[in-house]
């Protein structure tokens, strides 16, 4: 009868976003261990779900479930979050011998004093549990993956999606290399990485380079190469080991390690279609305003949550403000709590002036005056639809819709991605009847709104997930791997 430890930390640092991730970020979110986690994400398209579902089919394994915990992307964890989680499952681990140890994590994980911080943690679950205990771990697709983990893990996997929408089958893969792993058989890993931070604008697996290189890597495994993975990197966080590489799992470290070079050369060959250009605000919502009719949504990468950003930048709420639109237009989202709180104690309906974005630094230009009413205030619960992580709980805290005109504003206490159907229902707006969705989002946006949309726009504005890497300070990426491609 395996007993298994599973812990959870899945967090994607922005080295250069304006605010760290705190503790209260991680516990607003997601702080659960035990039987909870179980029952809290049975039947959700999540880690946690996939772990449920796969010792349901196993009713003779059992597992403790510690601290898990997540947030949404931002400024690097503060040490004081980190070592509250680490103190507990540390704990945890030490209390016992295990059968093995799942870990999910994301693999971009920095904090204020570890710029590998996904690294650390195997390291030190390795040296609690010693040598001969399996450990495997499920990841991210945009991992920062070090070529040091190929001699610390008994297996792993990662996202085959992007919008991520395969969270708990990445889980089940990575448990199904566990089971093999207690069962006795032993694979052998190689890690290749290649020296270039790629934009992920077109990493998406349903079309373009990167989705070629994922049918690549699915043709390419058999029961001898069990989990064949790639990682697109993620751009913003500022590790030593950032960029794309290819993780294969083996019987034959050789066979291995040339899968994983023939993924890589795969990846290289293509660089120069992962070039972006995109028009700045004004033009973006020309090109939004010209599309066909129905529902077009407008993007601001730069500020998007799900790449770090604060969703505080001016620049195309700005944009929407001075243009005076004549068709329903939604802008999503600020994340500002004060603001939440001064329309509360307003009331719907009643007037409200205000200075919105640019509360959490002046970098990325001046607030934005505001002048309208308070058109409707949530609690700010639901659950999402999907497909991405359906069914899980979200919890923005209180929220409020601003009105001026034509434009709604929505701001939240807390910040979570409006990239599900459900944070617009929970908000009053019936999107048949909007023309135009500006949004700080990318690509997980299109998960759920690809077919809802006439048009999908990008636009580049001043934010901490620009797209011009070469003017952001980073101190341990290579300053040769930032260039654009292409």
């Amino acid at each position: 009868m395996p007993h298994i430890a599973v812990a959870r930390l899945w967090f994607e640092a922005n080295s250069f976003a304006p605010e760290p991730a705190s503790l209260e970020a991680f516990k607003g979110r997601e702080w659960i261990a035990g039987d909870a986690a179980l029952t809290t994400y049975r039947g959700t398209a999540t880690e946690l779900g996939g772990l449920e579902a796969f010792l349901a089919e196993r009713p003779h394994w059992s597992a403790t479930v510690l601290r898990c915990t997540s947030a949404q992307p931002g400024g690097p964890m503060e040490d004081r979050a980190f070592a509250t989680w680490w103190e507990e499952v540390s704990a945890g681990l030490a209390s016992r011998e295990w059968d093995g140890v799942y870990l999910s994590l994301h693999g971009a994980c920095l904090t204020e004093s570890e710029p590998e911080a996904d690294l650390a943690i195997i390291r030190m679950v390795r040296g609690i549990v010693g040598p001969n205990t399996p450990i495997v771990a499920s990841f991210d697709f945009h991992a920062n993956i070090s070529p040091e983990l190929a001699g610390l893990l008994d297996g792993a996997s990662a996202y085959r999606t992007y919008p991520h929408t395969d969270m708990a089958e990445c889980a089940s893969r990575a448990l199904h290399l566990l089971e093999r792993a207690i069962g006795g058989e032993r694979l052998h890993a190689s890690i290749v990485k290649l020296p270039q931070v790629l934009h992920s604008f077109h990493m998406r697996h349903q079309s373009g380079p990167m989705a070629e290189v994922w049918e690549m890597a699915k043709a390419l495994e058999t029961p001898d190469l069990p989990d064949v993975t790639i990682f697109g990197g993620f751009a913003w966080g500022d590790s030593p080991t950032a960029g794309p590489s290819a993780f294969v799992w083996g019987v034959d470290h050789a066979e291995a390690r040339a899968t994983a070079r023939q993924l890589t050369d795969a990846i290289k060959s293509r660089f120069p279609r992962f070039a972006v250009n995109l028009p700045d605000t004004k033009e973006g919502l020309a090109r939004a305003l010209a599309a066909p009719e129905g529902l077009v949504a407008l993007l601001d990468p730069a500020d998007n949550p799900l790449s770090g950003g604060a969703c505080d930048t001016p620049e195309l709420l700005r944009t929407l403000v001075d243009a005076k639109l004549e068709v329903e237009t939604v802008f999503a989202f600020l994340h500002d709590p004060a603001i939440v709180a001064e329309a509360t104690k307003a009331g719907e309906g009643a007037p409200f002036r205000a200075s919105l974005a640019g509360r959490t630094t002046p970098a990325f230009g001046p607030p934005v005056p505001f002048e309208g009413v308070v058109e409707k205030l949530t609690h700010g619960s639901f659950l999402n639809e999907g497909p991405m992580e359906a069914g899980a709980p979200v919890d923005l805290g209180p929220t409020a819709v601003l009105r001026t005109g034509k434009l709604s504003i929505i701001v939240t206490s807390r910040k979570e991605a409006a990239v599900d159907p459900a944070f617009f229902t929970l908000h009053g707006i019936d999107l048949t009847r909007v023309r135009l969705l500006a949004n700080k989002a990318k690509n997980h946006f299109r998960a759920a709104f690809q077919g809802r949309c006439s048009a999908i726009v990008e636009c580049d504005a001043p934010g901490p997930a620009a797209l011009d890497l070469l003017r952001l300070p980073f101190r341990y990426v290579p300053e040769a791997w930032r260039h654009p491609v292409g």
